[in-house]
């Protein structure tokens, strides 16, 4: 049996006042504009007795409780931190049920209308290496992921229907830029370079292992270096499409399972120390060396986060008090009590030479780069943020260090911190399900 596919897209665009996600405590970052516009944008594949049905996101993340809502295959968030968060993020972009129900339902008719609109097709794969365009922010020069795939889908007259990209950068271009505007800032660029190039065709953004990897800071200095990132990477996928191999539909298989990655219980030191900190710089108005504990924990950059609450230090260092309060507040409930691991889901598929395969974290690149080094598919993706949300899943290297990604995320999540064992887990069960099929 030959392929059928289908592709879709619908507007997940919101159109009330939401908080766009991530960036900075407490900001209230309600959009106030929208640059480009966000999307739901469904491909479904048919061939034989398999379907498969990938709906591409942008948002932020999706929780597991919007997956449910989708399910009609995989499901993966772009992770522009230029929209809203399904589900929320504790300080950092609040959920808003009505534009996520609504969301939600986009996203089903998505796929629902790519099921229908399906009609015989042929596919083809290719992969090139984009290296000078990211860097590893966790460590002076910390490995990246430069693997640049793209899946082609075309019609019998070799138009092209759809394009599947797989990279991996984490895209904040937009956000220092334009922090208050709606915004698919890098991967959409990609997708609206691709389609004005293949004018009949959607393209999907499958965000890859971005947990430590960003694209070069220089690139948001400027809006027309802004634009490079997009351009060069829609560019080497053009090229490396002059080189594209068939792919045999029939070989097509699709499987998901759950894995139970360790955790370590908070201590109740950790908890009170966070929260004495808070209570302290609360009631004395407290500012004296704040970027040596809170600052250097709870962000990245301190400078920048008192510059995102408009140059107010106080306003800055009290929004992270109140993260801590609010943190602490919810662990103390069950921190005792609540099993010392975390369960989530993994996805694969598998197209003869071409391959996806999925988690629900930031995954750190050293991890995926194990992942592809056992896998050894010529064609392979990654997606992260894929059905559900656990936050950063850092290497040992980061949770021995208790780095912002290793010690901070868990907080955003209600969650344990990962173990140096958690991602060895998490690739052992990824190479396990991707060589199974």
């Amino acid at each position: 049996m030959k392929a059928q596919a289908g592709v879709s897209r619908t507007s997940i665009t919101p159109t009330r006042p939401v908080e766009l996600a991530g960036w900075g405590y407490y900001l209230e970052r309600f959009w106030i504009d929208v640059r480009d516009p966000l999307h739901a944008s469904a491909l479904v594949v048919e061939s034989a007795d398999s379907q498969i049905a990938i709906v591409s996101l942008d948002l932020m993340v999706i929780s597991d409780e919007f997956t449910q809502q989708i399910r009609s295959g995989i499901t993966s968030a772009t992770h522009t931190h230029n929209a809203p968060a399904s589900g929320g993020l504790r300080g950092v972009g609040e959920v808003d049920r009505v534009y996520e129900t609504w969301a939600a339902e986009q996203a089903v008719r998505a796929a629902v209308d790519a099921w229908n609109s399906r009609e015989p097709a042929q596919i083809s794969v290719a992969s090139t290496l984009v290296e000078d365009l990211t860097f590893n922010r966790t460590r002076d020069q910390g490995p990246i992921d430069p693997n640049l795939t793209t899946l082609l889908i075309q019609r019998p007259d070799q138009s092209a229907m759809a394009l599947l990209v797989g990279f991996q950068a984490h895209p904040t271009v937009a956000t220092t830029l334009r922090p208050f505007s709606v915004s698919r800032d890098v991967p959409g660029e990609i997708c609206d370079h691709l389609e004005k190039i293949f004018p009949d065709a959607i393209a999907l953004y499958l965000q890859g292992a971005c947990g430590d990897v960003n694209f070069h800071r220089s690139f948001s200095e400027s809006e027309a270096r802004a634009t490079l990132p997009a351009r060069q990477i829609s560019f080497a996928i053009v090229h490396s499409l002059s080189h594209k191999v068939s792919v045999d539909p029939s070989q097509l298989n699709v499987a998901c399972r759950r894995v139970r990655l360790p955790t370590r219980r908070w201590t109740q030191e950790e908890i009170h120390s966070d929260r004495d900190e808070a209570e302290q710089r609360i009631k004395d108005h407290d500012l004296t060396g704040w970027k040596e504990t809170i600052g250097r924990v709870m962000t990245n950059r301190p400078h920048e986060m008192v510059l995102r609450h408009g140059g107010d230090e106080w306003k800055a260092v009290a929004a992270m008090c109140r993260f801590n309060l609010e943190w602490t507040d919810e662990m103390l409930i069950d921190v005792e009590t609540r099993p010392e691991w975390l369960e989530t889901e993994i996805q694969a598929i598998l197209l003869a030479d071409f391959g996806i395969v999925a988690n629900s974290s930031e995954f750190f690149t050293s991890l995926a780069t194990d992942v592809r080094n056992r896998v050894e598919k010529p064609h392979l993706m990654l997606a992260c943020y894929s059905n559900g949300r656990i936050g950063y899943l850092p290497d040992a290297h980061d949770v021995e260090r208790k780095t912002y990604a290793a010690y901070q995320s868990p907080k955003y999540c209600n969650q344990f911190p990962f173990t140096a064992e958690s991602g060895e887990v998490m690739v052992d069960a990824m190479v396990e399900l991707m060589n199974s099929l």
